[in-house]
């Protein structure tokens, strides 16, 4: 079993307390490009089903029985993308502590830390979602020299940020959420939460072309994903209350000071900030907020989806991603980067100009992921 010991790699007060951790990961491809992902809250590392995205520059990926592998457009073995994606302390395979101050985003960081030394990686571009994009924000300013570039998928700031937008949809969910006794009311709530229900449809037409009678489609539809949605859950464990309370303690005590975003900022690398326009968990909002606080080297993506937009426009964020590895790999000025008019404020600014999907993307090959996420509407 792939297994990093985190207090292996570190040293003093943080050495001891995490004595006996244990993180698990997986490694996918081979080659200098280094891609280190983190997943959400209660996500597993085959949440991703890395993305390792392709162009001229990337590698293509194949699909090999329980493995990924790289390979180049000539064929050989050897692609140019290593991706790394791995279970957060309190889920899947990695150790569950107890305590809930045992989870913050710091010690979470500075466990994606050990795993980069454990490794043997300098430097990485580092992707996260949700929580794994707090805890990739904590990373940056740890240690801002150890970043090629950031990805924040469907982030905010913590704290009350992670509150869902209240209204009598969220209520209802939140409601039909607690009183879920089966794996199926339970996956319904979470892809009512997670997903645009139009694409769902949009999905499921297209790997079930042929439909009963027009009036059965929509019923059809849901329970089938339902189903399928219910065999990610199962696959990947529910997560225990333990990991549970711990992971939404990190979210709650979750905070990017003036001096951690400076530290980010001054580092000089990229950033994509990608959300979707319907997430109702994280809202969008927060995102432009945090995106206009590393100015001038955050690029905002908005595209349509919910809070798992990378399922649901998986193709449009491995664009994204594709291009965002480039652009570093090119030193792209940020000024040329990012997409925030001139006279956006820096650290600590609002935002109120109304920022548009970047549609300029290259085109590249993306495979789709199914996974079961908790969702925040628990700590309502």
């Amino acid at each position: 079993m792939p297994f990093c010991y985190v207090g292996s790699y570190q040293t003093g007060g943080d050495a001891v307390g995490n004595n006996g951790i244990k993180i698990f990961f997986r490694n996918y491809g081979h080659g200098p490009v280094k891609i280190l992902m983190i997943t959400g809250l209660a996500g597993t590392h085959d949440s991703w089903l890395p993305p390792t995205p392709n162009d001229d520059q990337l590698s293509a990926v194949d699909r090999d029985d329980d493995q990924l592998r790289a390979v180049n457009r000539d064929g050989d073995d050897e692609g140019s993308v290593e991706v790394c994606a791995f279970d957060n302390r309190g889920m899947g395979r990695s150790s569950v502590p107890t305590k809930k101050s045992e989870y913050t985003t710091r010690i979470m960081a500075k466990d994606a830390i050990a795993l980069m030394d454990h490794l043997g990686w300098r430097k990485a571009h580092v992707f996260g979602h949700s929580l794994g994009a707090m805890i990739a924000c904590k990373l940056a300013a740890l240690v801002p020299d150890r970043v090629l570039s950031l990805a924040l998928l469907n982030v905010t700031g913590g704290g009350y940020e992670c509150f869902p937008k209240l209204d009598r949809q969220t209520l209802s969910i939140a409601i039909r959420f607690l009183k879920a006794k089966t794996p199926e009311q339970r996956a319904a709530v979470d892809l009512e939460t997670h997903y645009s229900k139009v694409d769902i449809v949009v999905h499921l037409e297209y790997h079930c072309p042929v439909l009963p009678h027009q009036d059965k489609i929509g019923a059809l539809i849901w329970n089938t994903f339902v189903q399928e949605y219910v065999k990610g859950i199962s696959a990947s464990g529910m997560q225990s209350n333990d990991g549970f309370d711990g992971q939404i303690n990190a979210c709650w005590t979750h905070k990017m000071s003036r001096t951690e975003l400076e530290s980010i900022r001054s580092a000089g690398f990229l950033i994509s900030v990608i959300h979707g326009r319907h997430d109702i968990i994280a809202q969008l909002h927060y995102a432009k907020r945090l995106a206009g606080k590393l100015q001038p080297f955050a690029r905002m993506i908005e595209l349509h989806g919910g809070h798992l937009v990378s399922h649901e426009r998986t193709e449009e964020v491995n664009q994204a991603l594709v291009e965002l590895i480039d652009a570093s790999e090119r030193n792209i000025s940020p000024y040329d980067w990012t997409n925030f008019p001139v006279e956006s404020p820096g650290v600590g600014g609002d935002i109120t100009a109304d920022i548009k999907a970047d549609s300029s993307f290259p085109k590249c090959k993306a495979q789709e992921a199914f996974s079961g996420y908790h969702n925040f509407l628990l700590a309502l």
